[in-house]
């Protein structure tokens, strides 16, 4: 009896071990940043009243293998495990975030209805325009808000002031077309010299990280963010992207460059990166 009660403890020790270790891989892709209001003064919102609520980010972005794994497909043009996925729209990030979520044994983030028309989406270019709202409190995965991704860019509470995501030189922590290619350009943006000179997204991760430990918000592809693109001719038309990605030009990395996209588009420098609550 004593030896059948020291093996059934000594297999629970290592179910807890095996869950705990689990548990831990799950979390080393995440960073908790601690909310506040933004110290950076590079940051569209600094000074601004706008105070964010602590959050978990991926350290990378969703990385081909990762989508792999939830949506069994693989629509990126550039193909590779930990590249970034890509030629994915705003409307596949959204369903991205569900899925995981579901198979994780987490409450979804997003009511999707699928067969009602959203009225606020004016982007004429759109035929898809599901109606998506969201589930205060829920566990599961989401897109960052444009505020929460400025915010985690710009380094928190430990920022440091920089341009870019964790640099004041874009060539440190960003791949953009001068240096994602085989060789490193130079003079203007030119569309055949990027394409002729190999130029593509890179592995998640290569380039130094920024004060919080998260990498490529500076380059690599541009991120979907949740919220609407707002001007006064193109309100709810856009979604954001933030970030740039390996076609832009250096400016589109600076983390308060703020750009635009039809939500049904996709590209093979258009990605994005997950949240989570605390």
């Amino acid at each position: 009896m004593k030896k059948r009660s020291i093996f059934f403890l000594s297999l629970l020790l290592v179910l807890i071990s095996a869950c705990s270790q689990q548990k831990s891989a799950k979390e080393d892709n995440f960073v908790l940043v601690e909310g506040g209001s933004f110290v950076n003064e590079n940051s569209s919102y600094y000074d601004k009243e706008v105070t964010i609520p602590n959050f978990y980010m991926s350290k990378y972005e969703v990385t081909q293998k990762e989508w792999v794994d939830v949506m069994e497909s693989n629509p990126s043009s550039f193909r590779g495990k930990q590249l970034p996925v890509e030629m994915v729209s705003w409307y596949d990030a959204i369903e991205y975030c569900n899925t995981r979520s579901e198979k994780e044994g987490l409450k979804p983030f997003y009511n999707i209805d699928k067969s009602k028309k959203d009225p606020n989406n004016k982007n004429e270019n759109d035929p898809i325009k599901w109606t998506v709202t969201v589930n205060e409190g829920a566990n599961g995965y989401r897109l960052p808000t444009e505020a929460e991704w400025e915010y985690a860019a710009s380094g928190g509470q430990m920022s440091k002031g920089y341009t870019y995501s964790g640099s004041d030189q874009a060539d440190e922590v960003a791949w953009y077309w001068r240096n994602a290619g085989e060789k490193y350009l130079s003079g203007d943006w030119n569309w055949p010299a990027i394409e002729n000179n190999g130029t593509k997204a890179k592995n998640v991760g290569l380039k130094e990280p920024n004060e919080l430990g998260i990498y490529d918000m500076s380059g690599n592809v541009r991120e979907w963010c949740w919220d609407w693109y707002e001007d006064q001719e193109n309100s709810n038309s856009f979604r954001i992207v933030k970030g740039g990605g390996w076609i832009g030009d250096i400016n589109s990395n600076e983390i308060s460059f703020q750009g635009k996209f039809d939500p049904n588009g996709f590209g093979a420098d258009q990605g994005f990166r997950v949240v989570r609550g605390e």
